[in-house]
């Protein structure tokens, strides 16, 4: 009984994602990435601004959910004396990046998870997230191991999809049916709990909303195809969603039609930073176990370097 309560919980889970058709969905979508990535773009150029707030003088970063190499550039120019690695879940995106770098300025890249990456404890000063964090529904662990690789004092920026993403999509499905096409995404307040419960200091955490505008909703799930943010709901429908369906969802979609004939669709954008302590030194053992020594479980007053 026990069994199937959780097996359903995870059905109806509008953030529990089957991480291999993300996989999947993210591999396919390298190609047409760059075309889709406005709203991308400009999140990341407003996250590298953000730094502008930061004293720091970072040795190693990360950029977490690299993309396509978005951020590489202005990372590389911000911070010339710090050797950067890129990270993202799909190889061909992790390569774009690569490619983007240039021959003679070529970077590390590595494709992995968010709960378990594959850093030692203390590898970055600063750990650069733009957009990705949606993608791990147990946010919990993904701060955990942030506050892992993160050095103490180190920062963590980072820029996320909050809960009011994409609801005209989310209502003119739920008109339709019960089953679940629309990712669901962590609120605010949530990441800001999953940073403390991790160790990670003073996060502060603000947010934003866009409307980007469509002539008609295929060319919103077009885009949606090309970022690699269609449907990978573990309760996803299994077979094709039928032809009646979609124009059902289509019709229901007409009703949010502006007055310059366009159709909208709704970003919320939570962006926010908190700070690596040594208050939870962790290491991973040969199991894939998280090993936490005793001496590690205080909070220990640091100096930030907030400007």
């Amino acid at each position: 009984m026990w069994q199937h309560d959780w097996m359903n919980t995870q059905v109806d889970d509008p953030l529990q994602l089957d991480p291999t058709v993300l996989a999947r969905r993210l591999v396919q979508s390298a190609a047409a990435f760059d075309e889709a990535a406005v709203l991308h773009r400009e999140v990341s150029r407003r996250l590298v601004e953000r730094l502008d707030f930061i004293k720091l003088a970072p040795r190693r970063m990360l950029d977490l959910g690299c993309a396509s190499g978005l951020n590489t550039a202005a990372l590389r120019k911000r911070y010339p004396k710090a050797r950067y690695f890129a990270a993202d879940l799909a190889v061909p995106l992790v390569a774009q990046t690569r490619r983007r770098s240039g021959r003679l300025r070529a970077v590390p890249g590595v494709a992995t998870t968010l709960d378990q990456l594959p850093f030692a404890n203390d590898s970055f000063d600063l750990v650069f997230s733009s957009l990705v964090l949606h993608r791990q529904p147990d946010l919990a662990s993904a701060a955990r191991e942030l506050q892992r690789v993160l050095r103490p004092d180190g920062v963590l920026m980072f820029a996320t999809f909050g809960p009011d993403t994409l609801t005209e999509l989310r209502s003119a499905w739920a008109s339709v049916d019960q089953t679940p096409h629309v990712h669901g995404f962590i609120d605010m307040h949530d990441i800001g709990d999953a940073l403390v419960g991790a160790k990670l200091a003073d996060p502060v955490m603000d947010m934003e909303h866009f409307t980007l505008t469509y002539p008609e909703v295929d060319a919103l799930i077009h885009d949606l195809t090309a970022l690699g943010l269609r449907n990978a709901l573990v309760g996803r429908q299994s077979g094709l969603t039928t032809p009646r369906r979609w124009q059902a969802m289509r019709q229901a979609y007409e009703t949010n039609r502006d007055a310059n004939g366009q159709l909208p669709a709704t970003w919320e954008v939570a962006y926010g930073h908190a700070w690596g302590t040594d208050a939870q030194a962790q290491t991973r053992g040969p199991a894939g176990e998280v090993r936490m020594p005793l001496t590690g479980l205080s909070m220990p007053t640091r100096r930030r370097g907030a400007s």
